[in-house]
């Protein structure tokens, strides 16, 4: 997030800074300013706490409501099979409702994960610039054990959240979708949210990552997080025991205690949580009774 901070206030946040809060020196003028090159700085400088922590939050705010609305509608168009509307299983309006439980969980996610943020832009963690700091190697190795590192964490995360003692409290709101469609992805209690997210920051505050790749692969996560909610049963490919796809993910939410994965099928098999995705588990079936 120091990258989008940093490119944010270089082509758009300075300004609005500026003009919101002008130096004292300046500030009788700032109503006639309209070059969006401003001659003056904020009072705020780049580096204060309060500037960067709302600065972050408004990022956070308007990036995942991109991400979520973009991709969830492209995936909901171009992927998810509209005849799964029709399962016996699948609420009245559904869609309606796993939008509006998302938004609603957004404010409280971003206020959650924002600390992090803050806390990574202040130098805490191990992001680094220069690739030759530790070299091609470990860049290239550094991809899977992210995703190895992130992969068990939120296994074990959302192994507990269906603990009895939380999971009517945390987990439940997001097993209110049995047949989810791809914007059900975020359709859950915010700390829920958050907590699932913990393991994506916590791997850059003990192993060094390249900043860069770090931005990508949060983005490229997030992507897969919409794309796995998408109900296809599709299955005999030739990763299927490694890759925990949408297909594995739609057993999960009819079953509960079944692949618990984000990416990969290890951590569920090592747990003995792992259940193979069957052509005769497809909820598509039931969609066809009913026809």
């Amino acid at each position: 997030m120091d990258v989008v901070l940093d490119l944010a206030d270089t082509y758009v946040l300075d300004s609005v800074w500026a003009r919101l809060l002008p130096t004292a020196a300046h500030s009788p003028i700032i109503s006639n300013v309209t070059s969006p090159s401003l001659p003056f700085a904020s009072a705020w400088a780049r580096d204060f706490v309060p500037r960067q922590l709302i600065s972050l939050s408004v990022l956070s705010f308007v990036g995942i409501h991109m991400l979520y609305f973009v991709i969830a509608t492209l995936s909901y168009y171009i992927v998810f099979d509209h005849k799964m509307m029709r399962h016996p299983r699948f609420l009245p309006h559904q869609v309606k409702l796993e939008i509006e439980t998302s938004v609603r969980a957004f404010p409280g996610m971003i206020l959650l994960t924002v600390p992090l943020f803050q806390a990574e832009v202040m130098g805490y963690s191990r992001l680094y610039e220069d690739v030759g700091e530790y070299g091609w190697m470990y860049l290239v190795c550094s991809v899977p054990m992210f995703l190895v590192f992130t992969d068990y964490g939120i296994y074990w995360i959302h192994r507990l959240l269906h603990h009895p003692s939380i999971y009517k409290a945390i987990h439940k709101p997001h097993h209110k979708w049995i047949i989810p469609t791809p914007f059900a992805s975020y359709a859950f209690h915010p700390v829920d949210g958050f907590l699932q997210s913990v393991p994506y920051h916590l791997f850059i505050f003990i192993f060094p990552l390249h900043r860069f790749l770090y931005l990508g692969l949060f983005v490229a996560v997030n992507f897969w997080t919409i794309l796995i909610h998408d109900s296809d049963m599709i299955t005999g490919h030739l990763l299927e025991k490694v890759i925990n796809g949408p297909a594995h993910h739609t057993l999960h939410h009819l079953y509960f205690t079944v692949n618990y994965g984000q990416y990969f099928t290890f951590a569920d098999r090592a747990g003995g949580s792992y259940r193979q995705p069957d052509a005769s588990l497809d909820p598509a079936l039931e969609v066809k009774k009913t026809s």
